[in-house]
């Protein structure tokens, strides 16, 4: 072979190879462009509905309902601002562990086994048996992964008097780990593949469980570990770890799936469990001398709600932690893909009506955000006026990621994806109510009125009554701090329809009142 054709056979062999790498490159970006969108969903605890500052801007004010707090969230207000807000997103059960077993399936609570929240004296527990949104999304060919809270598992001695999970109420085992949220052992998980898992409302010094050893110090799933960490950094940073796949644990080929449950700003508010740094630099007192100045929601009881600065702090700070992975989703190129759910699994009253924390049936408790963030197909500073709930979360997350087609037949959720994606041909009517539940009351939330009947007990009692304390409705146009309450028989046209709309919810969430007809001298039940 003369040196001229030699020329031309590695010239040619060198053009073959530069299409191949040509072809591979574009096969490399037609994978990325067809990639399923990753989620994630995150929602801090008892994070209130208006504790966003992008509700006092001109876009979203209108909407409020009374006055949004003084409080700052940057990183939230920028999801906001490019993605869709859904102005009227309650917590039907605005309580954790009720809250959660919806968000997890899409069921109402006599579907899903959660009436209360989960505890050491109690049987509530998210049933193994039923699909849930993680179980659907692992099926679907996601990366599963699960960081936070839980509080959906029965809470049993099957602990050491370290906190070590022994499965058995034997010795070493017969002890409790905790006296609400439990360690969740793999069984239970319904399909989650990266377990974080951070127990107890301790905000500096969490309960940590993990199936990843490199993330508890070596130990292993099931062993008790304390980081000492401010848990919303602690669980940030573990994030960012899971992200960058470090210890190669998750298949980068796939779209991941995660949830991040935030235990901040959840109670207790004291000093010990704030960011402080956060606290002085936003909410101090040379900013705001009175805690008054703080509470401007006219209902607030200063004395009650003398928190506020705390609670404010840990949301901001939230914030901040949340910034700080989305960032880290950008660095990787994945933020225009992701799904971003923002949202909580109830509200905190401070101080409104005289009351901290939820458990009741008014805005500061039942109201939550529900911000949906993904550049690729959502379109920015969309508002959605529509009553939402927490049932509608898994068919509305399915619905984004093209999955309606394995929405369960057994979701009670409503699948609104259509209406965030600009779909003209959606079929799904607004609804004309939602479901409103607690252990001692049922109501009905329309755009305007909050219909409560609150049984002679408390909401966390176990023995049955057949009597009620309380009747009433709230006109929350005309009443937006709802401070007055007016007796059924008032407004005998309106008392008709919200009667008859919650006869047919409780129908139709198979609620324990209407299987047994409480209460139909005043609810219509269908015969």
């Amino acid at each position: 072979m003369n040196t001229a054709t030699k020329i031309v056979l590695v010239t040619l062999l060198i053009l073959a190879s530069c299409k191949q790498k040509k072809d591979s490159i574009k096969t490399v970006e037609v994978e990325k462009a067809i990639k399923s969108p990753n989620i994630l969903i995150i929602y801090p605890d008892q994070l209130r509905r208006y504790s966003a500052s992008f509700w006092s801007k001109d876009q979203y004010i209108s909407y409020v309902q009374g006055k949004p707090d003084p409080v700052l969230t940057p990183v939230i207000d920028k999801l906001a601002e490019d993605g869709a807000v859904f102005t009227q997103a309650v917590s039907n059960f605005p309580l954790c562990s009720p809250a959660r077993g919806m968000i997890l399936s899409g069921m109402y609570p006599e579907q899903n086994g959660i009436w209360n929240n989960c505890r050491n004296d109690r049987d509530e527990s998210l049933k193994d048996d039923i699909p849930t949104i993680t179980d659907l999304f692992f099926e679907a060919g996601y990366n599963t992964s699960y960081f936070g809270k839980c509080h959906w598992l029965k809470n049993e001695p099957l602990f050491d008097e370290n906190g070590d999970y022994q499965g058995t109420t034997e010795a070493p085992g017969g002890h409790h780990m905790n006296r609400y949220d439990t360690y969740i052992p793999p069984k239970s998980r319904h399909n989650i593949e990266y377990f974080y898992q951070a127990i107890r409302d301790l905000h500096y010094d969490p309960l940590v469980y993990s199936s990843d050893p490199n993330a508890i110090d070596g130990k292993k799933d099931g062993e008790l570990h304390q980081p000492k960490i401010f848990s919303p950094k602690n669980e940030a940073n573990k994030i960012i770890s899971y992200l960058r796949n470090t210890g190669n644990v998750r298949d980068t080929k796939k779209p991941f799936f995660m949830m991040w449950s935030i235990n901040p700003p959840h109670n207790p508010w004291g000093d010990d469990n704030t960011d402080m740094e956060t606290l002085h630099k936003f909410y101090g007192e040379d900013k705001y001398p009175a805690v008054d100045s703080l509470l401007v929601r006219e209902n607030a009881d200063v004395e009650v709600g003398h928190y506020a600065r705390h609670y404010f702090a840990n949301v901001t700070s939230v914030d901040n932690y949340i910034g700080q992975v989305l960032d880290e989703l950008k660095r990787l190129g994945e933020f225009n893909n992701t799904i971003v759910i923002l949202s909580a699994d109830h509200g905190e009253m401070m101080g409104s009506h005289g009351r901290q924390g939820k458990n009741a049936f008014e805005t500061e408790s039942l109201g939550v955000p529900f911000i949906v963030h993904w550049p690729e197909k959502i379109k920015g500073r969309q508002v959605n006026n529509t009553l939402y709930s927490v049932v509608d979360v898994l068919p509305t997350v399915m619905g984004l990621s093209g999955l309606e087609d394995n929405i369960p037949s057994t979701v009670e959720g409503t699948d609104f994806s259509g209406a965030l994606l600009g779909d003209e041909t959606s079929e799904v009517s607004k609804p004309e109510g939602v479901l409103l539940m607690l252990g001692n009351s049922r109501g009905i939330l329309t755009d305007r009125y909050t219909l409560c009947l609150k049984e002679h007990k408390k909401p966390w009692d176990k023995q049955e009554v057949n009597t009620l304390e309380a009747t009433y409705f709230y006109d929350n146009l005309n009443d937006p701090y709802q401070l007055n309450k007016i007796p059924l028989n008032q407004n005998s046209n309106i008392t008709k329809k919200l009667l008859e709309l919650l006869a047919k919810k409780l129908e139709m969430s198979n609620d324990p009142w209407y299987q047994e007809k409480k209460y139909d001298s005043i609810i219509p039940y269908n015969p």
